[in-house]
C-alpha cells in the first residue's frame, strides 16, 4: 500500500531525484537520513505492492523511525494526561488503549507517516500544556522553553503532513485562552516556527538537485533548473520567441498540459441540443504529441519562416497561432463551449464557406514582464493569450470532454482574464526555417524537445512554486478506491484497508482497529457531550452537581481533547480528496484520551455520591469487563486470514470470536 510510495521517496532522496508529494517532506527526511547512515543506495525500485525486498534493502532501518515514534507515543500519551490533571491510573489507562489498538500498530510497523505525525503533534500539546502553568511568570526560563518545544514540535507535525496544521491551531487554541493579553508577544514564536518550515524545505531542495520522474507537475522554470531536466534534454533552444517560431504552450498553474488540437472537429450539435460552430477541436493534452506544437505569425506576413534579424513578439502584440500540423489558425467564435457554456468556444478555424469569419488575432500580455522584460521568452515569461475580438482570455477550463474529444481536457475564453487557469507559457522552442509544408512536418515530427541554458532559480521562488502545487494537487486527487471511505464510517470502523496480501499463501495485512476501542470511544464522545449539555443547563439553572474541582477538570478535558478530536475530524467533511482509515487516526486519538478522562469522571462523580456505592462497584466491575475485552479483541485481531475481500470489523470479530471458542474446546 503506502510504503511503494515512501519507500520510492526514500530511494529518490538517495540518488538526490527531485519528486513531488502533496505533502511536507520532514517525515521522509527522518526516514532517508536513517536510511543513508543504514548504507542504502535507492536502486531498489517500489515499483508493485507485495513484491518481495532483495537483501540490499536495509528494511530494519527504514522501518525503524515511524517503529519508535509509534513506541513513544504511549508515554506522551501518559504525560499528557497527567498535565491535564488526571490521575496515573487515568494515564496509564490512555496508554493502555492506544497500546491495544491495531490499527495504531499496523500503521507503526511500516514505512508510513502517521506514527511521526501524531508523536509531534502529541508532544506538542505536552509542552503547551506544560508552558500553560508558567502564565503567572511570563518570560522565565520554562516559560521559555516549553513554549519553544511546543512550537517546534507542532511544526514538525505540520511539516510531516498538512494535517498537523490541526494540531497548531489546537495548540494555538489552547495557549490564546489563557495568553489573549500576551498575543502580540508570541511574534518570536512565530518566527521560530517560520524558521523550522523553511528550513526544512531548503534542506528537501538543496538535496534534490536532479530531474525525476516528477518533474512535468512543475513549471517549465522549475524543471529546467533541475540537473539533468528540460535544460539538458535539449540543447540550443532559442530564448526570444519570433514570427516563424514553433513552439508548445503549456499550462503553466494546476494540471500539467499542452494546448493541443488534431483534425477532429466539435459534433454539429450536444446531447442538450446545443449547437456548436463544427470547427477543428481544441484541446489542453496531459502528454506530449506532435499535435502539441503551434507557429506563431504575424497578422500581415504570409510567410511562416523567422527572418533575420529576429521579429521578436513583444508585449501587447497581436499575433496568430497556426497549428503546425494542420496549418489551421487558433481561433474563437461567439458560440457556447461545449462542457463550459458560460464561456466562449475555442477552435482552429476551417473555412465553410458560410457567413462565420475567422476571429484568430490573440494579444498577448506578458504579466511577468517587470522580472524578464517585454520580450516573450522561452520558459521565463508567463503570458495571456487574450482574444482580440471578444476581449476574453484563452483558458484552461478544468472540464473534461467526453469521448468525441478523446477525454483530453477543454480549453476555452473567458471574460474573468485575471485568473490562474489563463495563464501559459512556451516550453519547447525553435525557429521554422522551411516554408514548404510537408517540411514543415517532417521538422516537427521530428524535433529535438529542448532550452538554450539551465534556468536558475532562487530558493524563494523554487519554495513558493511547490507551496503552490502542494496546496492545490489535491483538488485534483479525487478517484474512487476499494478501500476508500467517509468519514462517517471512520467512527465505526466500516471499512478496513488490506496493505498486504500474500501471493502464495492466505497471509495478509490490514488496516483494523480494535473494535472494542473504536466503539467505546464513540460511544464516550457522545456520552461526553451528552453530560456537557446537561451539566451546563443545570449550571444555568444554579444547580452545581460537581464540586468545582470536578467540574474544572471535567471543562479542560473537554478544552483539549474534544476540541482536539473536533480540530483532526470535522474538516475532512469538507475535503475534496479520496480518503482513508489512516485519515482518522489522529481524531482518534484524541477520542481515545477522551475515553479514559472520561472514565475518571464518571469514577469520581460516583466517589462523592457515598449514596451510589453499590453503583460504583458495578462501574468498577464494568470497567474491568471492558478492559478484558480490549485484550481479547486485540489479541484476535492481530492476524486476519480471511481471503481477500474487504470485510467489516464486525464481520471479523464475528470470524474470530468463532475460531476463538473452537481453539478453547479442542485446546490440547
Amino acid at each position: 500500500f503506502d510504503e511503494l510510495h515512501y519507500g520510492k521517496y526514500v530511494s529518490l532522496y538517495m540518488k538526490r531525484t527531485f519528486f513531488f508529494d502533496s505533502h511536507p517532506p520532514f517525515g521522509k527526511q527522518l526516514i532517508a537520513a536513517v536510511a543513508y547512515l543504514a548504507g542504502f543506495d535507492g536502486q531498489f525500485k517500489f515499483d508493485r505492492i507485495g513484491s518481495s525486498y532483495s537483501e540490499v534493502v536495509p528494511l530494519f532501518a527504514l522501518r525503524l523511525v515511524p517503529a519508535v515514534c509509534g513506541s513513544l507515543i504511549l508515554p506522551t500519551t501518559y504525560h499528557l494526561m497527567l498535565e491535564l490533571g488526571l490521575t496515573q491510573w487515568t494515564a496509564a489507562l490512555a496508554g493502555f488503549l492506544l497500546l491495544c489498538d491495531n490499527a495504531m500498530l499496523t500503521q507503526s510497523r511500516f514505512i508510513l507517516m502517521e506514527s511521526m505525525l501524531l508523536l509531534f503533534a502529541l508532544f506538542g500539546l505536552l509542552c503547551i500544556l506544560k508552558f500553560r502553568r508558567y502564565h503567572n511568570h511570563p518570560y522565565c526560563l520554562q516559560w521559555w522553553l516549553w513554549l519553544s518545544l511546543g512550537a517546534a514540535s507542532l511544526t514538525c507535525a505540520l511539516c510531516v503532513k498538512y494535517v498537523g496544521f490541526f494540531s497548531c491551531c489546537l495548540g494555538a487554541s489552547v495557549v490564546g485562552r489563557d495568553y489573549w493579553r500576551l498575543l502580540s508577544e508570541r511574534q518570536i514564536s512565530d518566527g521560530a516556527v517560520l524558521s523550522i518550515y523553511l528550513t526544512i524545505f531548503y534542506v528537501h531542495l538543496a538535496v534534490l538537485s536532479h530531474a525525476g520522474p516528477h518533474d512535468s507537475v512543475m513549471t517549465s522554470a522549475f524543471q529546467a533548473s533541475l540537473e539533468g531536466g528540460l535544460a539538458s534534454i535539449t540543447r540550443g533552444q532559442p530564448l526570444e520567441v519570433a514570427h516563424g517560431s514553433q513552439i508548445t504552450l503549456r499550462h503553466s498553474h494546476g494540471r500539467t498540459c499542452w494546448l493541443h488540437s488534431h483534425t477532429h472537429v466539435y459534433p454539429i450539435r450536444y446531447p442538450d441540443k446545443r449547437g456548436s460552430s463544427h470547427q477543428q477541436q481544441v484541446t489542453c493534452y496531459s502528454f506530449k504529441d506532435v499535435n502539441n506544437w503551434w507557429i506563431v505569425k504575424r497578422p500581415r506576413r504570409n510567410d511562416l519562416v523567422v527572418s533575420q534579424p529576429v521579429d521578436a513578439i513583444r508585449h501587447g502584440d497581436v499575433i496568430q497561432l497556426v497549428h503546425g500540423m494542420t496549418s489551421r489558425a487558433l481561433n474563437s467564435h461567439d458560440v457556447a463551449a461545449a462542457m463550459s457554456p458560460q464561456n466562449q468556444e475555442v477552435s482552429c478555424y476551417i473555412d465553410y464557406n458560410v457567413s462565420m469569419p475567422a476571429q484568430n488575432l490573440w494579444r498577448i500580455d506578458i504579466i511577468n514582464r517587470d522580472q524578464v522584460g517585454d520580450i516573450w521568452h522561452t520558459i521565463e515569461s508567463l503570458v495571456r493569450l487574450v482574444h482580440v475580438n471578444s476581449s476574453q482570455a484563452l483558458k484552461f477550463s478544468g472540464r473534461q470532454l467526453p469521448d468525441w474529444g478523446f477525454n483530453q481536457h477543454e480549453v476555452v475564453t473567458d471574460r474573468i482574464l485575471h485568473q490562474d487557469d489563463t495563464v501559459w507559457n512556451v516550453e519547447e522552442h525553435r525557429y521554422t526555417k522551411n516554408e514548404d509544408q510537408k517540411d514543415r512536418e517532417r521538422e516537427l515530427v521530428n524535433a529535438e524537445m529542448i532550452p538554450l541554458r539551465a534556468t536558475t532559480l532562487s530558493f524563494w521562488e523554487k519554495f513558493i512554486e511547490l507551496q503552490y502545487k502542494m496546496l492545490f494537487a489535491n483538488q485534483e486527487n479525487v478517484q474512487n478506491h476499494m478501500y476508500s471511505s467517509e468519514p462517517l464510517e471512520w467512527p465505526f470502523m466500516a471499512r478496513g484497508i488490506a496493505y498486504w496480501v500474500s501471493p502464495h499463501s492466505n497471509a495478509q495485512v490490514h488496516l483494523l482497529g480494535n473494535l472494542v476501542v473504536w466503539l467505546s470511544g464513540s460511544v464516550s464522545l457522545v456520552l461526553y457531550c451528552t453530560l456537557l449539555t446537561f451539566y451546563l443547563i443545570r449550571r444555568r439553572r444554579q444547580c452545581y452537581d460537581l464540586s468545582p474541582d470536578t467540574w474544572h477538570s471535567f471543562v479542560v478535558v473537554g478544552e483539549v481533547l474534544l476540541s482536539g478530536f473536533l480540530f483532526h475530524y470535522v474538516p475532512y467533511f469538507f475535503v475534496e480528496r479520496t480518503l482513508f482509515l489512516h485519515h482518522y487516526l489522529p481524531a482518534f486519538t484524541f477520542k481515545v484520551l477522551l475515553t479514559a478522562a472520561l472514565v475518571e469522571h464518571l469514577h469520581r462523580f460516583l466517589c462523592e455520591t457515598l449514596s451510589w456505592r453499590l453503583a460504583l462497584a458495578v462501574f468498577k466491575l464494568l470497567t474491568l469487563a471492558w478492559l478484558v475485552a480490549v485484550l481479547v479483541v486485540f489479541r484476535r485481531f492481530s492476524v486476519l486470514s480471511y481471503g481477500t475481500t474487504p470485510l467489516s470489523a464486525t464481520d471479523i470479530l464475528r470470524l474470530r470470536w468463532r475460531d476463538s471458542w473452537d481453539f478453547i474446546l479442542h485446546r490440547q
